[in-house]
Formats: structure tokens, C-alpha cells, sequence
């Protein structure tokens, strides 16, 4: 998975403030914005894979949000291997703490709405 030089995918919850805030930056710097709802697409473990990839290959537990009930409810405590994590990502995209933004072959973790700002200063 990757996008062209000049367009950006972005998945995102839309309930999310961030987000809202994250798909507005994009627009600032393309005009090829495409938006990706965690809740309504599914995504394999190997899309999960390429994104990782692309965010620099962190622990896909860095992507959780250790705050999201299902996290304190199931997850808190126990130890998963990254194929485990990666399989509760696509059962609940929910948990997934922030937008992710790809352009190119380069994809940033937008904790904060002024990170994909990074995306504009990145080679494709």
C-alpha cells in the first residue's frame, strides 16, 4: 500500500476530535485526500503490516489506547505477541489511539493534529 506524491490517505476514527482536526491539516497540503474510517473498512493483518512498516515498524501495542474500556477490560496486564495485536486492531479499530497519515510510501502517527505536517516534508 502506498499513495502517490501528492495524495494522502488517511485512516481516522471520525468521532475523534484530532481527527477531524488531522483531516483538515491534509487538506492544507493536498487536494487528494482520502479518507480511510477505521469502523467501516476492514484491513487484513497485512495492510496492518505495511502500516507499520511505514510508522517506522513500531509495537503495534504503541498504536492502543491503554484509556479505551476494551483495552482496560481485556488487554491490560497481559502480554500479545504482535500477530495477536494486530488481530484485535481489525476486530475493534477503535482502540486505535490516533489518525494515521500516508503519503507516499511514509506514513506518521498524528497524536497531535500538527503531525502530519511531517508528511509535507517527506520524500514519496
Amino acid at each position: 500500500m502506498r499513495t502517490t506524491s501528492n495524495e494522502i490517505l488517511i485512516y481516522y476514527d471520525p468521532e475523534q476530535t484530532t481527527a477531524r482536526q488531522v483531516l483538515a491539516y491534509a487538506r492544507t497540503l493536498s487536494s487528494h485526500v482520502h479518507e480511510v474510517e477505521y469502523h467501516k473498512t476492514k484491513f487484513s493483518t497485512t495492510i496492518w503490516r505495511q502500516i507499520l512498516h511505514m510508522l517506522g515498524d513500531p509495537e503495534p501495542k504503541s498504536l492502543l489506547n491503554k484509556a479505551h474500556p476494551f483495552y482496560q477490560q481485556h488487554l491490560r496486564g497481559k502480554d500479545y505477541n504482535r500477530e495477536d495485536i494486530l488481530n484485535i486492531i481489525i476486530r475493534n479499530p477503535g482502540i486505535i489511539r490516533a489518525p494515521i497519515a500516508i503519503k507516499g510510501r511514509r506514513a506518521v502517527f498524528c497524536e497531535q493534529p500538527t503531525d502530519i505536517l511531517r508528511l509535507g516534508a517527506l520524500a514519496a
